[in-house]
């Protein structure tokens, strides 16, 4: 065979395994959903004559599918058709994440009932239990969205003290705020933007970083809402400073993304590394997600931060939260990172967990500290349980 016989068949190979997970993933989201319309339908469809079946099922799959079109239509349909299609849908995920939970717990005790027969007959037996449980498992749900959107509109801003044993020159202590996991886009508008930058303003950082996911995939949204004039606003004493993370690649326009950050007064680092104020040294490490992409893939850190000066403060920004034996082996002090989001959806936090040696918060490994963001932003569903959106205002004494 020619080799461009053996490219041409390796080439054939990659698209049929593709088109099999993404058929695979479709299939699983459309019996997950069918299973959720089924049992919605059991429990109050009997209950409500006025409602034919087929109107019922009709609402339900334009419902569940509103975020896969929006997503496909983006370009094919009306941008205001596409845009609001993709916020019911996403609304559409939180409510699917929890109506799923629910059920499945239900079922699950249902199952185990017959054998063992722990629930009382006025449960078990009672044919008017089950719309009843119905309602009660629609109202609950329809609480935690409510709940969980207004929560994911409300940040705070958390605090730390750190302490950094290097001289940084002159410098005796740097105000830094980091905000990560901003995701602009159609959900975090140009609106919440402007209300994240008069908070970061509010706290008058030394230097404004953002370790990643500041862009949400498309960079339409931010060009035609014209965030980089509101992003602008943000005049810290040493800079605006910024990595990719997953996100931008994921969106398939990573330079661009660069090119309107950069156009915003936000210096984007991918593997680099700038010496602040002559006092100390910022390293912004590029996502792994690049090695998907045409480029090169991310350099180890070892050559990223050749010509560093080891005696002085290292600050990195790394999106995801690993490799911190390879930062504590080249002498980084302060790792900031983000991306987990804590989950997101409580209880997807007892996965992040097991996932990441630090998925929220500080850790300490001897003289290297690992400052974990859960975001400011959300992806997908545009809600957050379990957690709050946060802007992290940090103080960092140097001493040595």
């Amino acid at each position: 065979m020619v080799p461009g016989g053996k490219v041409g068949a390796r080439a054939t190979v990659i698209n049929l395994l593709f088109l099999l997970v993404v058929g695979s993933i479709l299939l699983s989201y459309g019996g997950l959903n069918y299973y959720i319309g089924l049992r919605g339908w059991q429990a109050i469809g009997s209950y409500l004559p006025f409602l034919p079946a087929k109107v019922y099922w009709v609402v339900f799959w334009l419902m569940a599918l509103s975020y896969l079109l929006g997503r496909l239509g983006d370009g094919r349909l009306p941008t205001a058709v596409s845009r609001w299609l993709v916020v019911i849908g996403a609304y559409w995920l939180a409510a699917m994440f929890y109506f799923f939970l629910i059920l499945v717990l239900i079922d699950l005790v249902h199952v185990l009932d017959k054998p063992l027969g722990f629930l009382p007959a006025w449960l078990s037996r009672n044919p008017g239990v089950n719309p009843a449980f119905g309602w009660i498992v629609f109202l609950a749900v329809v609480g935690v969205v409510i709940y969980g959107s207004w929560n994911a509109r409300h940040p705070r801003v958390v605090r730390y003290d750190l302490t950094i044993p290097k001289p940084a020159g002159g410098l005796k202590q740097l105000h830094a705020v980091m905000v990560s996991d901003i995701h602009l886009g159609v959900i975090v508008n140009s609106g919440r933007l402007q209300g994240l930058v008069e908070m970061v303003n509010g706290l008058n950082p030394d230097i404004v970083l953002m370790p990643g996911d500041i862009i949400d995939e498309s960079v339409q949204p931010f060009i035609e809402q014209q965030m980089a004039a509101t992003l602008r606003w943000l005049r810290p004493k040493y800079g605006v400073f910024a990595i990719l993370g997953n996100h931008e690649y994921i969106g398939g326009h990573a330079d661009e993304a660069v090119g309107y950050l950069r156009e915003a007064g936000v210096r984007v680092l991918r593997d680099q590394w700038v010496k602040v104020a002559e006092s100390f040294y910022l390293v912004g490490r590029d996502n792994g997600a690049r090695h998907r992409f045409p480029g090169a893939a991310r350099q180890p850190l070892s050559a990223v931060m050749a010509g560093v000066d080891r005696a002085a403060p290292v600050l990195l920004m790394d999106h995801e939260p690993i490799d911190f034996q390879e930062a504590a082996a080249a002498r980084v002090d302060l790792q900031l990172s983000g991306h987990t989001h804590l989950g997101q959806l409580f209880p997807n936090n007892l996965v992040t967990r097991h996932i990441y040696e630090d998925d929220w918060g500080l850790l300490r490994k001897g003289d290297f500290q690992v400052l974990v963001s859960c975001g400011f932003g959300t992806w997908g569903p545009p809600i957050r349980v379990g957690n709050r959106p946060e802007v992290v205002d940090i103080l960092i004494r140097f001493e040595g």
